[in-house]
């Protein structure tokens, strides 16, 4: 019998643990002919998120947790649950109640017929007209700058084959972002539209600092353009910059006593430059602290605590 994996990260979601818990079961008790694990891996949420899922694991051996042992961000953590399944395939699934469970039938029936992704898409959403706006902004500007096809409004909700699982345990990368590698790396995929939804409850922990670091690695993984437009942007300036001068010695050398320019066009020309170079030093700074944090080869998550797992994985072994 094939064994479906589920793998709920989770934050300070005290309010949807045992709801969502409760939802996805009932899901998979519907598709009677697959066994199921459902994993729960939390972010060291500081409120009573951890008891409750405690309390879910003693009720049922199936659901499973790894508590980490701080909080090690949107994508690491995911992605780390996700190579501790054990299924035939892994369905990622927020706790927030904004990725319909009821799609999960509709996964299983692609990945059936075929299919080793099965990505959902947000064709719309109920949240802020604002928030989605500027994501879709973002989605099309790194859609035009990246060399890879990206998935435009595509969080990771969805599900994976073992076969792909066993790809992203080998690429051993300390900051994922899965969205890219699914874009990337990935096989021919079913994409499944559906509406994102309210969150159900509690407080969403992005912040305008994550949604940063979030575009900042998708940029810094997938897209030149920012190094390039650096480079002949500097270029166009440093000519434009050589032209001015020169033109500014004839004047001078030709009217010398009668051409006066003051000091307007120099002190407009340092300061314009000067914070050209500054913009575009710390745009540089984020390549190179991309490129910094996967030279280290830190550990995705450091586990705190496991329950329900009979061993640990190959994968997991490896990494402590």
């Amino acid at each position: 019998m094939k064994k479906i994996s589920i793998v709920v990260p989770c934050f300070n979601e005290e309010e949807n643990v045992v709801p969502i818990s409760n939802a996805i079961i009932n899901e998979l008790n519907k598709l009677d002919t697959y066994e199921y694990e459902l994993i729960f891996i939390d972010n060291s949420s500081t409120d009573n998120t951890r008891n409750l899922i405690e309390e879910l694991c003693v009720l049922n051996k199936k659901i499973k947790a790894i508590f980490n042992a701080k909080n090690f961000g949107q994508f690491n953590s995911p992605y780390y649950g996700m190579l501790q399944a054990e299924g035939d395939c892994v369905i990622l699934i927020a706790a927030d109640f904004q990725d319909p469970v009821e799609l999960i039938g509709n996964f299983i029936k692609e990945w059936e017929n075929g299919y080793k992704i099965v990505s959902a898409i947000k064709h719309s959403s109920k949240e802020n007209r604002i928030m989605r706006f500027l994501r879709s902004c973002y989605y099309k500007v790194i859609k035009k700058m990246s060399d890879v096809e990206q998935i435009e409004h595509f969080t990771g909700f969805g599900l994976y084959d073992k076969s792909f699982i066993e790809v992203l345990r080998k690429l051993d990368d300390p900051t994922p972002f899965l969205r890219g590698i699914v874009a990337e790396l990935g096989y021919d995929r079913k994409d499944i539209f559906y509406e994102q939804a309210k969150r159900r409850a509690g407080k969403t922990s992005n912040n305008f600092f994550s949604l940063y670091d979030a575009s900042m690695l998708s940029f810094t993984s997938y897209t030149k353009t920012g190094l390039r437009f650096a480079t002949f942007f500097g270029a166009i300036i440093s000519s434009l910059s050589m032209v001015i001068g020169l033109v500014y010695l004839i004047l001078k050398l030709v009217f010398w006593d009668n051409f006066s320019a003051g000091t307007a066009p120099i002190l407009i020309g340092i300061f314009f430059l000067g914070s050209i170079q500054v913009f575009f030093i710390g745009f540089i700074g984020e390549y190179i602290m991309a490129i910094n944090t996967r030279m280290m080869k830190r550990p995705l998550v450091i586990e705190e605590k496991r329950i329900n797992f009979q061993e640990r994985n190959k994968y997991e072994k490896q990494n402590n």
